[in-house]
């Protein structure tokens, strides 16, 4: 009888091992949005590229990225302010080199296009402290926040702070397994900003993909690591970028640059996906 019952259990742990292991392939990420965060012209791609492209312009875009995860919604940056969609002549800069943006998209409509309200995004993140790159992050009050703290503690205009003190936060000092399975890595990549960051997803099927934020603005600076003349400083700048060559080599990885025009003419936008 004890022969039979060993059996019998050895046949239930085969026939449960394979579910098992096809239950744990469905934990991770699900889907990757890209949404549509801002349109713009740079009046003097030169501030970007020292020494080169006296005077040029050049087309920017300015994505965000909604990533459907099992245990929740995660949105990485939230782009230029909802509120430029009503302005018909953009966003001006105060310094005419950089960049005048325009909002054809809101962030809000866009997440209504896909059946969701702001409070389903239950966690988010910035690459930076820029106001292209933050400009709807009071539009998710409730979602943690995570943050390097260098950022965070980085004084902005006038000394002010640059969150709401109000807003849930989680201050890091590196990288961060966001959910504890390896699908979704903050990654520290300092140097445009004190406490930039940027992230390495990985998808089901598409593979691994870096979100460069601001770590690199557009292709060939990247192709020829440039680095541009605002950054906070160049040697992390440098450095930063040869961890993020790293770690496309190690995870055989696609680099998404955010404010790549050329390279985002070539994605899917949303309502479609990547998964």
């Amino acid at each position: 009888m004890p022969r039979i019952k060993l059996a019998l259990a050895i046949v239930t742990l085969a026939l449960s091992g394979p579910v098992a292991v096809a239950q744990s392939e469905k934990s991770g990420v699900e889907k990757l949005y890209v949404l549509n965060c801002g349109e713009g012209t740079a009046g003097d791609i030169s501030r970007w590229t020292p020494g080169l492209n006296e005077g040029k312009t050049m087309d920017f875009v300015d994505s965000c990225y909604l990533i459907k995860h099992s245990k929740g919604w995660f949105l990485w940056d939230t782009g230029i302010a909802d509120s430029v969609a009503a302005m018909p002549n953009g966003l001006a800069p105060a310094d005419p080199k950089a960049v005048t943006w325009r909002r054809p998209k809101t962030l809000a409509g866009q997440l209504e296009q896909l059946g969701l309200k702001p409070d389903d995004v239950t966690a988010m993140a910035v690459s930076h402290t820029h106001p292209d790159h933050t400009g709807n992050v009071e539009l998710f009050p409730q979602a943690m926040l995570y943050v390097q703290k260098a950022e965070y503690d980085w004084p902005g205009a006038n000394n002010e702070p640059r969150f709401k003190p109000s807003h849930p936060v989680e201050l890091l000092t590196g990288d961060k397994d966001v959910f504890g399975d390896g699908s979704v890595t903050i990654l520290s990549t300092p140097g445009h900003t004190p406490g930039h960051q940027s992230l390495l997803v990985k998808l089901p099927k598409t593979g691994a993909v870096v979100l460069s934020g601001d770590a690199v603005h557009f292709k060939d600076n990247w192709d020829n690591r440039r680095v541009p003349s605002m950054n906070a400083n160049k040697e992390m700048s440098a450095a930063s970028m040869q961890k993020i060559a790293d770690t496309l080599g190690k995870e055989k990885a696609q680099l998404w640059i955010n404010h790549d025009k050329a390279q985002r003419d070539g994605q899917k936008m949303a309502p479609e996906f990547y998964d």
